[in-house]
């Protein structure tokens, strides 16, 4: 009993009281609290995925930007298999699979 009291006697010191307020106040009730820096750093480690696959991206785009401009044929191969492009003297067909079964 006697911790009880000295326990309880501890909790009603004024400058104890008040740092525990302020402190339920900060984790919990603020606008910056515990749980939304929780969600703010989730979204920030996402972002930081997203910028880094971005950035992959841009980087092999620019490389194969670079071979695209540097061999003529390897240009010729891509226009035709991505814009179906072709000579005067050849035909194209494109086969498309049915879907409906």
């Amino acid at each position: 009993m006697k911790i009880f009291k000295y326990t309880f006697k501890f909790f009603l010191n004024k400058y104890i009281l008040t740092v525990l307020i302020l402190a339920g106040w900060l984790l919990f009730f603020d606008k910056n609290d515990v749980f939304s820096q929780v969600d703010r750093h989730r979204e920030v480690m996402k972002l930081q995925a997203e910028s880094d696959y971005f950035r992959n991206e841009i980087l092999r785009n620019k490389k194969e930007q670079h071979e695209l401009q540097s061999d003529p044929a390897l240009l010729e191969k891509f226009a035709r298999e991505n814009y179906f492009m072709k000579r005067d003297s050849e035909d194209v067909f494109v086969i498309v699979g049915d879907t409906v079964r």
